[in-house]
């Protein structure tokens, strides 16, 4: 069984499932993370969708790409969870199904190539605390106990 987090499911509201992935990227005492400034300004876990056809790995590398200018290099997957929310870039009721990897930066290329995207490098300490979404702040949170 996958954990949900935040709000549940609407009665009698659609759902598409929206599998991602999204990535614990940690350098020394430090996380990289993205801050999205739309629709709600808020630091995530780098990643997002995986494209029709398209590999989880090798969505993952393109999203956080995308959102942090850094390539990586994919350690293990941590593990897996759900949400259900509204998005409105897409007009999109759905259901994410957010695998959530290990990995380490690599690479900076440049600045984010996302419109809207930051990147963001946090103190490990306080890193779970910062994160905008429940279920980013629990990956990162049991990552660090499981590292500790």
């Amino acid at each position: 069984m996958i954990r949900r987090y935040g709000e549940p499911a609407r009665g009698g509201q659609r759902y598409r499932l929206r599998p991602g992935v999204y990535a614990v990227l940690r350098l020394g005492d430090a996380i990289l993370a993205t801050h999205q400034a739309e629709p709600v300004s808020e630091l995530q876990l780098p990643g997002g969708g995986i494209d029709a056809g398209e590999h989880p790995v090798a969505a993952l590398h393109r999203e956080v790409y995308e959102e942090t200018g850094w390539t990586i290099a994919v350690t293990r997957r941590l593990g897996a969870f759900r949400r259900f929310t509204y998005m409105p870039e897409y007009d999109l009721w759905a259901e994410k199904l957010c695998t959530v990897y290990l990995a380490r930066p690599v690479l900076r290329r440049g600045p984010p190539t996302e419109p809207g995207h930051l990147a963001v490098w946090l103190p490990l300490a306080d890193a779970p605390g910062m994160l905008g979404n429940a279920g980013d702040r629990a990956m990162l949170a049991g990552y660090l106990r499981a590292a500790a």
